[in-house]
């Protein structure tokens, strides 16, 4: 069943959403060569701490840090190591926090200085691609609209949606109901109504949609190893569409 959020805990998800976006925009900042992960997972950890916050990741099914931090092929959920970052990798950070009782997520892919053409280009679709459909969210739409908007903008650009991994409604926990697709048809699933929170994911791959997961036993990557880029916001339906939380 899909919770309905009152304003009062839309508005307190959009304070904890804001706090979200600054420790973003700060990790954002830091991303070059010769910085590891394990020192990005730790500006996240101690910036979600110093707003008052706690962070949403760590210890979620064992996970064993705060920022999930995935490199090039790998594309969610990847666990922060000493491994340094290099020109021309890409590098996807998602973070989540919890504020008052209620959690906010968020997703971006990042080049490191000098990527290669293809690696802007995926960067720049897979955003596209979640501008889309942030779009489609509005009461009388369905959640199928939304699906089929992402996965028609990408496959129309030539890459493929990621099929086994979607975004997930969203509030006193981390993941609720519905899971939303990034394919789908017009037209199908619940219609989306005022007061409904979720996340949106679109996560695109240049090669094959099938995934393996990876060595560190908690991150996804694709099975062929082709670039991946992944781009998430919280969002709310309002009576006059959509409010994005994470921003």
């Amino acid at each position: 069943m899909i919770s309905i959020k009152t304003e009062q805990e839309i508005k307190i998800m959009a304070e904890g959403g804001k706090i979200l976006a600054q420790v973003m925009k700060e990790l954002m900042l830091m991303v070059k060569s010769g910085i590891t992960t394990k020192e990005l997972d730790k500006v996240a950890e101690d910036l979600i701490f110093k707003f008052g916050t706690e962070p949403a990741f760590k210890g979620y099914d064992g996970f064993p840090n705060t920022l999930c931090v995935s490199l090039n092929e790998t594309i969610v959920h990847g666990v922060p190591s000493d491994r340094e970052l290099r020109e021309g990798d890409i590098i996807s950070l998602d973070l989540g926090l919890k504020h008052k009782g209620y959690f906010a997520d968020m997703a971006v892919t990042l080049p490191v200085s000098n990527v290669s053409p293809e690696a802007q280009r995926i960067i720049r679709i897979t955003k596209k691609a979640l501008k889309r459909g942030i779009k489609k969210v509005k009461p009388g739409n369905t959640f199928g609209d939304i699906s089929n908007t992402i996965q028609r903008f990408a496959e129309s650009q030539k890459y493929q949606i990621i099929r086994d991994l979607c975004g997930h409604g969203i509030g006193k926990e981390l993941h609720e109901e519905p899971q939303i697709l990034n394919y789908g048809k017009r037209g199908k699933g619940q219609k989306l109504k005022p007061g409904m929170v979720f996340c949106l994911e679109p996560m695109l791959a240049i090669g094959d949609w099938r995934i393996i997961k990876s060595e560190d036993g908690y991150g996804f990557e694709t099975r062929d190893g082709s670039l991946s880029a992944h781009f998430e916001h919280t969002v709310a339906v309002t009576d006059r569409g959509c409010q994005v939380l994470t921003e």
